[in-house]
């Protein structure tokens, strides 16, 4: 592969770049965007992966596929000067750019389409691999691709990768008839595998942090598509169409963040099997204004060193809960700082870990008991989807009247449980989304603070200085809020 040899992107400053979309979810994008990903890397190239929209463990698989961190781009979270300026910055340096869009090509927040995997590619110009299911269908395959041609004009198509293809007849006759009626090339075909590579479960892909062998996966897939996929073909096509690429305006002044106020206060980040959704943008933010970041394992940890703050991401805590239960000196110490006010933010799996228990596959694990509630996981998420929680009082990190925009995904259902602590309240109402019952969102308790939404800290770029001047006001009073970021 001649083509995926050069490092054409560095030296013409044009860079290669090309996103993966298809009909709709399910239809088989991270596996197809993972064996590109990995096949081009293997080939000694420079990969810089993102994701359309919210998503974690995607995001996860690409990172591990490329060597590179994969950053999400989120046209409802985010404005698109955002958008635009993240995509700049991580993708500069590297040969190609690979975005996995999400769900249809074409399906966003409204009938019009706002803020889907189009109007993205359409933004930032970048051309499209559309993915096709082939399950039980032929002819009718050329019909649904030169419907998606002409439904948004100005959409940029490089062609079409087949998917769970039977036969080579299948192939055969699903290639004649797009490349007759549509005049898109067929770039390749993924045969219908006989068993998943990458094995789900509730909340999608299992984690690549979970993963036994990641690494021999990845290779397999890269092996099927290497096999089935003409990736140089893919890339000269793309790269005939690579724009010319400026400078990225920089970290600080993507995020808005121009001083260092917060300079050493530690900040502990509770990262293991259990807790591993961090968006690697919040962690730069929380850097970026000074603080020191202190990892933890909630799972193996015996103690928690000196900190002022504490930051629990979501996670799995309900497939970990026995191992989370019997670490009985992390969950003491805990629950011995919260008495104590140490400020914590906790995020979905983070809010589960600081109840009281959780019912996971007819047992219950004893959690933290910091919070008056008992989780209930169930078969079908309880949330799902963007969020948006308007506070109706003052909490540690945001003040009555702030507004926030986030996601969930979750199966677990709080119970609340008899409590006449009045320290422990609820601080949001639910604008958009389900939190905790449709109604009500962000539980407070001394200076913890605790949500099923998930913030992105270039979606709400307030979020990680309001989280340090909650932290700050226990531990260092004497830094003020001197104007903003």
């Amino acid at each position: 592969m001649t083509i995926l040899s050069g490092k054409t992107g560095r030296k013409s400053r044009r860079l290669t770049v090309f996103a993966i979309a298809a009909l709709s979810g399910g239809s088989g994008k991270t596996i197809t965007s993972l064996g590109i990903a990995r096949t081009l890397r293997q080939n000694g190239l420079e990969i810089a992966c993102f994701k359309k929209g919210p998503d974690y463990i995607d995001a996860a698989w690409l990172s591990a596929a490329s060597g590179r961190p994969c950053y999400n781009l989120d046209p409802f979270l985010m404005d698109n000067e955002t958008v635009k300026g993240s995509f700049a910055i991580r993708s500069q340096g590297c040969d190609v750019a690979i975005v996995e869009g999400n769900r249809g090509v074409f399906d966003g927040m409204d009938v019009e389409g706002t803020s889907s995997t189009s109007r993205l590619c359409a933004s930032l110009q970048i051309p499209v691999v559309l993915l096709v299911d082939c399950t039980k269908t032929t002819r009718t395959v050329a019909a649904m691709v030169q419907g998606c041609i002409g439904f948004e004009p100005g959409l940029d198509f490089l062609g079409v990768v087949l998917n769970r293809v039977g036969s080579e007849r299948h192939v055969r006759v699903v290639t004649k008839a797009i490349e007759t009626y549509t005049g898109l090339p067929v770039l390749g075909f993924i045969p219908r595998l006989k068993r998943d590579p990458l094995p789900m479960r509730h909340l999608g892909l299992t984690p690549a942090d979970e993963f036994s062998s990641p690494s021999q996966a990845l290779d397999k897939l890269a092996d099927v598509v290497k096999k089935n996929v003409n990736v140089e073909k893919i890339v000269s096509l793309a790269c005939k169409r690579a724009k010319r690429q400026g400078i990225g305006q920089g970290l600080n002044a993507l995020f808005g963040i121009y001083d260092r106020r917060f300079s050493g206060l530690r900040i502990g980040i509770v990262r293991d099997a259990a807790f591993q959704f961090y968006y690697p943008e919040n962690l730069e933010a929380l850097e970026l204004l000074g603080a020191r970041l202190i990892f933890l394992n909630a799972l193996s940890d015996k103690s928690i060193p000196e900190i002022d703050g504490m930051y629990i991401g979501g996670g799995f805590p309900e497939t970990q809960a026995s191992r989370l239960e019997k670490n009985l000196s992390f969950r003491s110490r805990l629950l011995q700082l919260i008495d104590q006010g140490l400020p914590i933010y906790a995020e979905c799996g983070g809010l589960m870990y600081l109840g009281r228990d959780i019912n996971w596959q007819g047992r219950k694990f004893r959690m933290s008991g910091a919070l008056p509630i008992h989780f209930e996981m169930k078969r079908k998420p309880a949330g799902h989807g963007y969020t948006t929680l308007e506070f109706f009082m003052d909490s540690p990190f945001y003040k009555e009247g702030a507004v926030i925009k986030g996601h969930e995904f979750h199966y677990s259902k709080p119970v609340m449980l008899p409590c006449q602590d009045i320290n422990h309240v609820f601080a949001c109402k639910v604008i958009r989304g389900n939190g905790f019952d449709g109604i009500l969102e962000g539980f407070v308790t001394q200076n913890t603070f605790s949500t099923y939404t998930h913030l992105h800290a270039l979606g709400q770029k307030e979020w990680a200085r309001t989280f340090l001047e909650g932290v700050a006001n226990v531990k260092r009073p004497e830094i003020k809020s001197k104007g903003s970021m």
